[in-house]
């Protein structure tokens, strides 16, 4: 039975806050990104990051995967218990095949890198008339049974949208077909794209729909906030103190920004329309917050002028 240990692959205790695990996630997805990291073993890595979190993130999934571990595994992929658990599901608090958990992974073709999905069957099936004692539906004659799952994208493929192919396996019968997904320009986290008649089919000889909410993954450089994003520009203190010019990243490409003179850190450079895209065209601002960095070793020349500013300058800031 395959297990992962997603605690050691986030390197965090079991015992981890969800503040821990955020934090955890957050440094090994900059870390693996594809887009990043070009390495072989990245992309497999930066997929097992995300499944880990996925869970560990949820505190209901987390308090099921912490108390059947693999065998929680196998009957979230299967939708049958293992020998010795035969009330799993009654245990979670569904019942039923409707109230079934499955899991389902959908592979990006030509993203460069694969995201992590879990579909969640669950509720009450969209036609259904009424409740019975025993805990399953009573279903009319003809039923839809819609389907919920994750899509996890890069800032920059949620904002210039586009055309992607998934191809998705169905755990039970191990039947396997592909779909094309439209990825709506400047489409936002907690936003779905509905896939009608995708989900499962129902009694009648319908399909529901699948319904996949949008996550934007961690990005090495942008912050997302709305309509704006939020990133970071590195400045020498003479930079800082004389003013210069810069090169900035934006999601368009690189720009150069003017540094004003006399720049403190925390300082805010606003490129406006530089921001994330929207399907409406009315782009958000890219806000560059200066940091003034300073080398963590000096060359002996680069210590004398420091010791002579530090001698001859009148500047106290602490006064």
């Amino acid at each position: 039975m395959e297990y992962r240990d997603y605690y050691a692959t986030l390197g965090i205790e079991r015992g981890a806050s969800q503040d821990e695990i955020q934090k955890a996630y957050r440094k090994l997805a900059r870390k693996y990104h594809p887009d990043i990291n070009k390495s072989t073993e990245a992309e497999n890595r930066f997929k097992e990051i995300n499944e880990a979190h996925e869970v560990l993130k949820d505190p209901d999934k987390r308090s099921k995967y912490d108390r059947f571990g693999s065998a929680w595994k196998q009957a979230q992929r299967t939708g049958t218990p293992p020998s010795g658990f035969e009330d799993l599901f009654s245990q979670f608090g569904v019942g039923g095949t409707a109230g079934r958990s499955q899991r389902v992974e959908f592979d990006f073709g030509g993203s460069g890198f694969s995201s992590f999905f879990e579909t969640l069957f669950g509720g009450r099936p969209a036609g259904a008339t009424g409740w019975g004692g025993g805990g399953g539906p009573q279903q009319a004659a003809t039923t839809t049974v819609d389907h919920e799952a994750r899509i996890s994208l890069s800032i920059e493929e949620a904002g210039r949208g586009g055309k992607r192919e998934i191809s998705l396996t169905d755990p039970e019968t191990g039947n396997r077909k592909t779909l094309r997904v439209t990825i709506p320009k400047g489409i936002r986290p907690g936003q779905k794209i509905r896939l009608a008649g995708q989900g499962r089919r129902g009694h009648g000889g319908r399909s529901g729909d699948l319904y996949l909410t949008v996550e934007i993954l961690p990005h090495p450089r942008f912050r997302l906030h709305g309509s704006d994003l939020h990133t970071e520009i590195l400045v020498t203190p003479w930079e800082a103190a004389l003013g210069g010019q810069a090169e900035l990243p934006t999601l368009e490409g690189e720009v150069t920004v003017k540094i004003p003179a006399g720049s403190p850190s925390g300082r805010r450079i606003r490129l406006r329309g530089k921001g994330f895209p929207s399907a409406a065209g009315a782009n958000g601002d890219l806000l560059a917050e200066i940091t003034i960095v300073v080398p963590k070793e000096l060359s002996d020349g680069d210590r004398r002028l420091f010791e002579e500013l530090a001698k001859n300058s009148q500047f106290k800031p602490r006064d």
